[in-house]
């Protein structure tokens, strides 16, 4: 039924404007501007797929990853751009993976984990 339809990421945000500026300006994501006319939501182009941010009381609740991307053999190079642009990142204790500087290594896979301005967990994958 939706195996061949495109996916949006859906996060909540408290304040619009920092969010803005965070994934447009620090992730560098691109604003669909044909789909961004509301005041209280954002739509970003992410690859194939759209990422909907938008204004919630809940925003930040979720103790779990939001949003998850797969950078491949670029993930070194995407977290050092990012570290330049001053984000931190997040350390977990994770049974099988080691901590290789901001990036978590186990067999056949690393990722890093930031939080957004409303403290929701964004992934970033590679191999």
């Amino acid at each position: 039924m939706l195996a061949n339809t495109d996916a949006i990421a859906t996060v909540g945000v408290r304040d619009i404007a920092a969010a803005r500026t965070f994934y447009g300006d620090v992730l560098e994501l691109q604003e669909d501007s044909e789909r961004s006319h509301y005041p209280d939501f954002l739509t970003y182009r992410s690859g194939a797929v759209r990422v909907l941010v938008y204004q919630s009381t809940y925003a930040g609740t979720n103790q779990a990853t939001a949003i998850t991307w797969d950078l491949g053999d670029q993930l070194e190079a995407v977290v050092a751009a990012l570290a330049a642009k001053n984000v931190r990142f997040e350390h977990y204790a994770m049974p099988g993976m080691r901590l290789e500087g901001d990036i978590h290594v186990a067999d056949g896979m690393k990722a890093a984990w930031l939080k957004d301005p409303d403290g929701n967990i964004l992934s970033l994958n590679g191999r």
